[in-house]
């Protein structure tokens, strides 16, 4: 699998860009460096073997864990891993291979969707540049950003519910919204992070710093979490 050569990374437009003092940029630091040294090289967690499979994996994916993704993919993709083979399969046909993952109906309809216009409107290669990605159905922003960064093609940081937590329980973002979060991790973030950071703190939110009781006991960075004495002894 062959994928053009890295972009330089796109944030979402601001005005201005958000400031880290001197003891700031070393917590920073110090926060990725661990990451760095515990996983040098995070990946998704779901399976895949083409920019096909991967779009179809990481739509499937929304509201829905990597691992009922990756049982329905793993009898799907034998079946159907291309756009026209999963034309050939049909929403009907689809249906019974997803139907354990939430909002499957409306998922067959968009993958059948989308396989139709790589095909008809790409010549059956799947497009890697954002706008085009984007312009699939059910490919929104944070979809686009995950197969782009998955992929080497364009650094970027996929706000999910775990990435939204975790950046704010550090501190590295007080924003209201995933754009506004993305916007103050690509302002902090240093380069040779980009493309993992995002990887990084899925994962330390899906596996530590989980939702209702972080395990701040077992966390590599907790002396640097602002947020620690909230949980510990909670």
């Amino acid at each position: 699998m062959k994928a053009p050569a890295p972009k330089p990374a796109k944030k979402p437009a601001r005005k201005t860009k958000k400031r880290v003092s001197p003891a700031e940029r070393a917590r920073i630091d110090e926060i990725f460096t661990r990451f760095e040294a515990a996983e040098a090289h995070p990946r998704t967690e779901l399976r895949f073997h083409s920019p096909y499979t991967l779009v179809v994996a990481v739509a499937l994916s929304a509201q829905a864990t990597d691992v009922s993704v990756n049982k329905a993919t793993d009898r799907l993709f034998p079946v159907a891993d291309t756009p026209q083979a999963m034309l050939e399969l049909g929403e009907e046909g689809l249906t019974p291979y997803i139907a354990s993952i939430g909002l499957y109906r409306t998922k067959a309809k968009n993958v059948i969707a989308l396989s139709r216009i790589i095909l008809e409107q790409h010549g059956g290669q799947t497009p890697l540049d954002r706008e085009a990605l984007q312009a699939l159905p059910g490919v929104g922003r944070k979809t686009a950003s995950v197969v782009l960064n998955e992929l080497g093609i364009e650094p970027a940081i996929a706000v999910d519910t775990h990435v939204f937590r975790v950046a704010h329980r550090l501190k590295l973002s007080n924003g209201k919204t995933p754009d506004q979060v993305e916007q103050d991790l690509f302002d902090i973030v240093p380069q040779p992070w980009l493309t993992r950071a995002h990887h990084w703190l899925i994962l330390h939110g899906r596996y530590v710093c989980i939702a209702r009781k972080p395990k701040c006991e077992i966390c590599r960075i907790s002396d640097l979490c602002p947020s620690r004495e909230l949980f510990l002894g909670a």
